[in-house]
């Protein structure tokens, strides 16, 4: 996608060969700063950070990471102790287990000497693949989005509603949720998109909005509490929501707050739909509600918020009592039940076993 006109990855290997660029996701909107990674341990730390972050892109950077240390010693100990170190990085997404679970497939059975090259060979294969994943859903979701569009009088917008980021920021190009609204966009579809600020970490308001004002998408940022008002007076015509991982039996888990604009578009008849590349789904877990660890992030993400001051400056301040308890659940769990479908490259299923299964038989171990 493209910034001032210009195309951007969220991530991508220099000019040099070997070192890794990214946007610094924590700077934005307000300051486009570009950051070298150089070792797995910064890749770790910008994972851990959230420098870089949606499950996607997750996965990508820590290819990147192991090809990093790979780089700098590739034994079978620097192998297995950048896995570790990487994976423990941030427990929600399963991309990261993912990728990292097939770079150590493509360099175990290679000699060290083979290793580095083979590591940044398939990291940028892993990249590479997102790209056309997320490219593939947008295609299956603008059908969706045409076809709301066809029942419209002329002139009328398309109203989407997303949460969080699941654009592409969140993954290494096109995003998910986005990638059906971008490709509307692009074929002069009318769009506008209601945006929730997504607090804590305000990754609507900073980030989502960001780009979708850079690609010239309509867009207007909402309170999270103000999106069922819009749906309830049918001011929203679809959902579009990412995951950071998907149980066999078709359970969301995705940034907090998600599972109460599922029920609210439930509640208004409004299709809620969650896009998704493959590797979010987990077929290891048959029940997301209890099986997925919800990942608890730092109270300093709720008592404090940062924004630019009307002299320019970029302040934090604190919004919480001194002395109040803060929980900070980074995700929640959306029961299969309340989503109308999955987005994945391969059509838009059903969010059950079954459907997902007969789509993805390869990842299932369905013969």
């Amino acid at each position: 996608m493209k910034v001032d006109g210009q195309h951007f990855r969220s991530i991508w290997l220099e000019p040099d060969g070997w070192s890794v660029g990214a946007i610094d996701q924590r700077r934005l909107p307000h300051e486009f700063i570009i950051t070298r990674i150089t070792t797995a341990e910064e890749a770790g730390e910008g994972i851990r950070s959230m420098l870089v972050r949606g499950a996607p892109l997750i996965g990508a950077t820590a290819a990147y990471g192991m090809a990093l240390a790979m780089r700098a010693e590739a034994s079978d100990t620097t192998l297995e102790r950048a896995y570790r170190m990487l994976i423990e990085s941030r427990p929600t997404a399963i991309n990261l287990k993912w990728a990292l679970d097939e770079m150590q497939r493509a360099l175990a059975p290679l000699p060290a000497s083979a290793r580095a090259e083979a590591a940044y060979a398939r990291a940028r294969e892993i990249a590479d693949e997102d790209v056309a994943i997320n490219r593939d859903i947008g295609r299956h979701g603008l059908g969706l989005i045409e076809k709301i569009a066809a029942t419209k009088r002329p002139g009328d917008v398309v109203n989407v509603l997303t949460h969080c980021n699941a654009g592409w920021l969140a993954t290494v190009d096109w995003g998910t949720a986005t990638s059906p609204i971008y490709q509307a966009h692009d074929r002069g579809v009318r769009v506008h998109v209601w945006v929730d600020e997504t607090r804590p970490r305000n990754q609507g308001a900073s980030l989502t909005a960001w780009e979708l004002g850079h690609h010239g998408v309509p867009h207007t940022v909402i309170p999270d509490n103000t999106g069922g008002h819009v749906m309830q007076h049918r001011m929203v015509d679809l959902a579009i929501v990412g995951t950071d991982r998907v149980a066999a039996n078709g359970d969301v888990c995705n940034k907090i707050g998600t599972y109460l604009k599922a029920l609210a578009a439930h509640d208004n008849g409004v299709p809620f739909y969650v896009a998704l590349p493959s590797p979010t789904i987990d077929f290891s877990i048959d029940d997301g509600i209890r099986q997925i660890p919800i990942e608890q992030r730092a109270a300093s993400e709720v008592t404090h918020l940062t924004g630019r001051t009307s002299d320019g400056r970029i302040e934090t301040v604190r919004v919480v009592p001194e002395g109040s308890q803060v929980a900070n659940f980074g995700f929640d769990v959306t029961p299969a039940r309340l989503v109308t479908g999955l987005i994945t490259e391969r059509g838009v299923v059903r969010a059950d076993r079954a459907a997902l299964a007969s789509a993805f038989p390869e990842r299932a171990g369905v013969s």
